[in-house]
Order: structure tokens, then sequence, then C-alpha cells
């Protein structure tokens, strides 16, 4: 099964307050199935109580400065190594949960199979997503690992100095 589809660009407004969102100010935007189609709806902080039931998945951002420079993240090749290198650190696994969903929005990995219950060796059962690497004709089965909101911080602070470059 290949989940495809277009996310929309940050609407600079609140969906529950309806108010712009400002320059600098921290929003989280949720990614939610409505029939057929996949909605993007952004958040100001104070009307954040968390991602609804029916959420694909959610991020905390930070709408940029007009004046910010542009950045550029590291490419598609750089990003397959982090993620193999992180296949080999279990207490890292949430990170490449993390940029195993980057990378299927760079299009660099697609969903083969949607997320099941496996039986692990220890006995306890763990959800599993299996994704498909075209330009390595690998598939990978790993474990969903959603951070809390603390390691979520951890995370993308780790990602952006490893990936991320100020562009000129």
């Amino acid at each position: 099964m290949l989940l495809d589809f277009e996310v929309q660009r940050c609407t600079r407004r609140c969906a529950s307050t309806d108010r712009p969102l400002e320059h600098g100010e921290t929003c989280f935007s949720v990614l939610e199935s409505q029939g057929a189609e996949i909605v993007r709806k952004d958040f100001c902080a104070e009307a954040w109580d968390g991602p609804p039931d029916n959420a694909i998945g959610w991020w905390k951002s930070r709408i940029p400065e007009p004046t910010a420079k542009k950045i550029k993240l590291a490419p598609n090749e750089v990003l397959l190594e982090l993620f193999d290198q992180l296949g080999e650190q279990p207490d890292r696994s949430d990170m490449r949960y993390v940029l195993a969903l980057l990378l299927m929005r760079r299009r660099v990995l697609r969903m083969e199979a949607p997320s099941e219950l496996t039986q692990q060796s220890a006995g306890h059962d763990v959800e599993t997503i299996v994704v498909y690497c075209p330009r390595r004709e690998a598939t990978y089965e790993l474990p969903v690992v959603t951070p809390d909101e603390e390691r979520i911080d951890v995370i993308q602070q780790q990602l952006s100095e490893l990936l991320i470059a100020d562009a000129e």
C-alpha cells in the first residue's frame, strides 16, 4: 500500500481561534484524514490540546521571520546513510522513525505496509511499519516509536545540527 499525498503549506492562521500566526510564533500542525483527503490544520500554542484521535501526524514548528535565511537540508543520500546508522542504535529508534517520516515526505522511502502489531523476541507486541527504498531496492521494517514532547525537541535539535545548513 503506497501512501502518497501532498501536504498543504502553513495557513498562517490558527484553526481553533482563526487569528493570524505571527512571525517567530511557535505553532503546531496536524494532518487529518477527512474522507479521501488529507487536511492540514495549524494551531497557535495556546489553542493546542494535543493531536486529535484521527491524526495521521503532527509536528511543532515556528513561523519563520520574513528575514530568516533559507535552510537547505542534506542530500537524500546523506539522509539514507544516517537512517542506516540509526538502525544499528536501538536506543535511537525514535529518531530513526522520525527520519523515516521525513524520507517518506521527500519520497525517498515509501510505505509498503500500514502499521501493524508484530511480536518481538521478548514476547511483547510492537507496532511496526514496512518502508521501501527504490534507490537502494531495500525494504525496512521499523518500530513505530512516537517520541514524547521532551524527546521531540531533542530529536529536532539533533537532526537540525546534523542535516541542516544555511543556504547561501
